[in-house]
């Protein structure tokens, strides 16, 4: 019997829209996990190209893979830049009941 090879799944190869992208981040936002939405902005962003993303924030390349990995803890500012980079923008609206 022949073995199957797999390849670890990349989310960042199926966010192709920007509605594709702001749902995503959508979803994690609603999980309440600043490590997920940490995630889910870097997978976005290398979607878009992290290279450019660190271009247009004035920020690191390096240092964006590590802050927006499961294991970063961005700034909060750092967090804004990346959002506003990637065309995205952050709402407040009221929570359930």
């Amino acid at each position: 019997m022949a073995k199957t090879k797999t390849r670890p799944w990349e989310v960042a190869e199926h966010l192709e829209t920007a509605e594709d992208m702001a749902a995503y981040l959508e979803a994690a936002l609603e999980e309440g996990d600043a490590a997920l939405v940490a995630a889910a902005l870097g997978d976005i962003a290398r979607a878009k190209g992290m290279a450019l993303i660190a271009q247009e924030t004035g920020l690191g390349r390096e240092s964006l893979y590590k802050a927006l990995s499961p294991e970063g803890n961005p700034e909060f500012a750092t967090v804004l830049k990346v959002v506003r980079a990637l065309g995205l923008r952050l709402r407040a609206t009221t929570a359930p009941a």
